[in-house]
């Protein structure tokens, strides 16, 4: 066993113990502990914490330390935020780029709309979801969760029963992407291996269909095909209410797309013509259709087709086009962003440096850019500000509470 001093913690959210021969890691720990352990590979196991930091707090979750979602949840609020922040501040810094850091926009508990839990047959035959355990594909059985709307957890035992029609081939490993929407819950199941002549049988079908009518899901799809639904799931984006496509794209907590709408729209005021890439089915798309029209676009065409079918549903919006379009094989270029003053981005984790350098040569005075992945977002960022745009402001949002995952919105003008 050997004795360490935590200096800081890395941007997986471990804690980091620099020695003459390299970093060492020691999960769960946090700066300024003195931890003691067995190192394997650069990782500090069997950890034991001899002096706990004056910022470690009781954690509220019953699968902590074994669950592999809530890494940093012994941590204070305070501090913990201020990491988050921090990290945002070291991505930028990669690329050269210094600019105003907002405070971390905080989220509360119980907030959570979206879960992935996976599901698994145990060796007694019984069927159980929960979480990966931490740095394993071990199952951790969940039957609380902390940061869960409190509608999604109390509807596990029924939703159990609904994952064990998934099993019928011996090599499915069933997640269920659970969603709260306005009409109840929406479930998405994915990882079921088909049989040879296709989809799941017709027992099987109706199995998930009866455990779907018992736990009265909104709708039950396999990898985005509708099983059955009872309820069309709808969800409310600015003025306009959603029909949510199977297995579309939704923010995971409704007060963290409040915060990064809320700074998309202050950044547009005034515009005449806004673009919104990535759009998916129009999360930002209705609230900025309050300010100017809109010309929307993203690949997913249920996403698109859903936004369209809602133009309808609200009053006082200005006009929106939207194109089903892949915008990494075919970015919208100066002439397709022709009229645009404001452009609004949010892409998937591995950014948009195509479609940024599409940005950088419009006329766009205002760019906001959405990111769940500051380093991406950093290096995109890098792109416009090459260009003569300024990034004004950053905010970082805790939009996955007690992980290490930060999300932000970045506000360019020139």
């Amino acid at each position: 066993m050997e004795i360490f001093t935590i200096d800081r913690v890395g941007g997986q959210g471990d804690g980091v113990a620099q020695t003459p021969s390299g970093p060492v890691f020691a999960g769960l720990t946090l700066p300024g502990e003195m931890v003691r352990g067995v190192v394997v590979d650069g990782r500090l196991e069997e950890v034991e914490i001899i002096t706990p930091s004056p910022d470690r707090i009781v954690p509220v979750s019953p699968q902590y330390g074994d669950c592999g979602g809530c890494s940093l949840q012994h941590w204070s609020e305070g501090p913990y935020l201020d990491w988050k922040r921090e990290q945002v501040r070291l991505a930028l810094a990669r690329e050269r780029i210094e600019t105003e850091i907002e405070a971390t926009v905080a989220t509360p508990p119980a907030s959570r709309r979206r879960l992935a839990l996976h599901a698994r047959r145990t060796q007694d035959g019984r069927v159980v979801l929960g979480f990966k355990a931490r740095r394993s594909w071990r199952l951790v059985e969940v039957k609380a969760c902390p940061v869960a709307d409190p509608r999604i957890v109390a509807a596990i035992p029924a939703l159990t029963q609904a994952a064990a029609a998934f099993f019928e081939h011996p090599k499915s490993a069933p997640t269920l992407h659970v969603t709260w929407t306005l009409s109840g819950l929406d479930v998405d199941v994915t990882g079921v291996e088909r049989r040879s002549g296709g989809g799941l049988s017709a027992d099987a079908q109706m199995k998930a269909i009866e455990a779907a009518h018992r736990a009265d899901l909104a709708r039950l799809s396999l990898a985005g095909d509708t099983l059955v639904m009872a309820r069309q799931p709808k969800v409310g984006f600015g003025p306009a209410t959603v029909a949510l496509p199977a297995g579309g794209f939704l923010q995971a907590v409704p007060q963290a797309e409040a915060a990064m709408v809320s700074r998309a729209l202050t950044a547009v005021k005034g515009a005449k013509k806004i673009a919104d890439l990535f759009c998916g089915a129009g999360t930002f798309t209705f609230p900025l259709a309050t300010v100017a029209p809109v010309i929307a676009a993203d690949a997913s065409k249920p996403g698109i087709d859903a936004l369209k079918a809602a133009v309808g549903s609200a009053k006082g919006m200005k006009a929106i086009t939207a194109e089903a379009r892949d915008l990494f094989r075919r970015p919208m270029n100066p002439y397709d962003l022709k009229g645009c003053d404001a452009i609004v981005f949010d892409p998937p984790r591995a950014g948009a440096i195509d479609q940024t350098a599409q940005i950088a040569d419009t006329k766009a005075g205002v760019v906001v850019g959405v990111s769940c992945n500051p380093q991406t977002f950093a290096r995109d960022a890098r792109v416009l500000i090459d260009a003569g745009f300024r990034l004004e402001t950053v905010t970082p949002v805790d939009q996955f509470l007690w992980s290490s995952h930060v999300e932000l919105v970045g506000v360019f003008k020139r």
